[in-house]
């Protein structure tokens, strides 16, 4: 038998063209404020194992080289805590080090347990967490909260572990980043109960529903709604409501934050400027950010349609300005 041909696109297509809206990358510099950079660089060595790049510095210098990618927030959310992330933080300390290693692109993160390995969270844990709290390029406690879709730890145990850790996080004065999936109300109720109501969230990769987004946002001041390409998935209408139902206020700014989740949720949109790809990229990355906020343009439009006022440099900036006010980025 001869052998199967894979059907994933030669790695040179990572390398993305600039898009068509956004002729001068410098002036909307994309910050991604939730990505997960030691999965992503996993991943492509799993895709291409001949790949070009052996490090993830080589990685990141190269795949954002010239397209504007001006920093990210890495999240660290496994239970034991991954020991990499003292290495990559640490070559982040100094700027000569950012220039050499990472191209210049500043590098922050967030540490966390996700709510999936809640059963694994003990002392130990915690107290790695707390070590790295004080480290200089940590800006924040997540990805924490609550998912029952999965329920990959009981809930119960969930919501102690979620408690706990806000507990901290905001002893530290710490923003959050939360994850939440299917589990609205006991969410609603732990942040309301736990977190003082001017404390900084993020609510990343938004997809439920858009009133618990407006009763959160309304009491909340300080709360951003994260968008991931999975506004562009045909599967998910949520978070486009939840857009246009922020755009339809035109005094009130967008608060949202734009992230990736990579190496998840590429942008459906993409292949509209990659004609030549055959298949589906087999993961995302931060300079992808561009056709989500195409996208996020394209639907806040559809709330002001007499004054179309939204484009994508628009809500680049947006994305910029919000993710410097949530993690001082």
């Amino acid at each position: 038998m001869g052998k199967k041909k894979s059907n994933v696109p030669p790695e040179e297509h990572l390398l993305l063209p600039p898009h068509p809206a956004r002729p001068n990358v410098q002036a909307t510099p994309i910050v991604d404020t939730h990505t997960h950079l030691l999965s992503t660089f996993s991943f492509y060595r799993s895709k291409y194992k001949q790949g070009k790049y052996e490090t993830v510095y080589d990685f990141v210098r190269e795949m954002y080289k010239d397209r504007g990618v001006e920093a990210i927030v890495d999240v660290y959310c496994e239970a034991p805590v991954q020991t990499q992330w003292r290495e990559l933080a640490d070559s982040a300390l100094s700027e000569k080090d950012r220039k050499t290693r990472w191209g210049g692109l500043e590098y922050w993160f967030v540490m966390g347990v996700h709510p999936h390995e809640a059963k694994e969270y003990n002392d130990e844990v915690e107290r790695e967490i707390l070590e790295a709290m004080a480290h200089p390029r940590c800006v924040g406690w997540g990805e924490i909260g609550l998912d029952y879709h999965y329920d990959n730890s009981p809930r119960e145990k969930q919501q102690e572990v979620f408690i706990r850790q806000l507990e901290h996080a905001v002893r530290l004065g710490k923003p959050l980043t939360i994850h939440t999936r299917e589990a609205e109300e006991d969410t609603e109720r732990i942040l309301k109960q736990y977190v003082p109501k001017d404390h900084r969230i993020h609510i990343h990769c938004y997809t439920d529903s858009p009133e618990w987004a407006s009763r959160m946002l309304d009491h909340f001041p300080n709360l951003y709604i994260g968008i991931t390409g999975v506004i562009t998935y045909a599967t998910n209408l949520n978070t486009s409501a939840v857009i246009r139902q922020m755009a339809a206020t035109p005094q009130s700014p967008l608060r949202i934050l734009l992230e990736t989740d990579a190496p998840f949720m590429t942008p459906s949109n993409i292949y509209n400027s990659l004609k030549d790809v055959k298949g589906r990229l087999p993961l995302s990355h931060s300079a992808m950010i561009p056709w989500t906020a195409e996208f996020v343009a394209d639907v806040a439009n559809e709330a002001v349609a007499q004054s179309a006022t939204w484009d994508v440099d628009q809500i680049m900036r947006t994305g910029r300005e919000n993710a410097r006010s949530m993690y001082g980025v």
